[in-house]
């Protein structure tokens, strides 16, 4: 029995506004769309988290949002698009399976950048947050 409402969306056992899909993702309008077009883009297999997406996967994810985006300019005369992923219920993901928010905007929606989305500041210095970084990510890879 699928728990995941993006799973049962994409079984079919739930309705939704499907707009496209492709080997690796499937692209419906959000429920509760912050504006009119506002488009969710999951991958097919339930993951929690960005990170335990296979390569092929994160492609195929990135490719439909990439196709949404430039639909929903055409569509929806949007001037532009903003793209978020909320990693982890610390960054505001509310539904445990990832998904990408594709966002029509316009230049007089007053909506932020992604740059209004934390409001702490940094207190670290940037050459030792990079090394930080890149240990992990070498650690990581090997």
């Amino acid at each position: 029995m699928i728990e995941c409402i993006f799973c049962k969306l994409i079984a079919g056992e739930l309705p939704c506004h499907r707009v496209g899909e492709n080997e690796y993702a499937f692209a419906f309008l959000d429920i509760h769309p912050l504006v009119d077009g506002h488009t969710m883009v999951v991958p097919k297999r339930h993951h929690a988290q960005l990170e335990s997406l296979a390569d092929e996967e994160v492609a195929g994810v990135m490719s439909l949002a990439r196709d949404v985006s430039a639909a929903l300019r055409g569509a929806m005369a949007a001037e532009a698009a903003a793209i978020g992923i909320n990693n982890g219920s610390a960054a505001g993901q509310l539904v445990d399976h990832v998904h990408v928010h594709i966002i029509p905007r316009f230049a007089d929606d007053r909506g932020g950048s992604v740059h209004a989305i934390v409001r702490s500041r940094t207190a670290a210095a940037l050459p030792e947050v990079a090394a930080k970084l890149a240990a992990q990510l070498d650690r990581s890879r090997s």
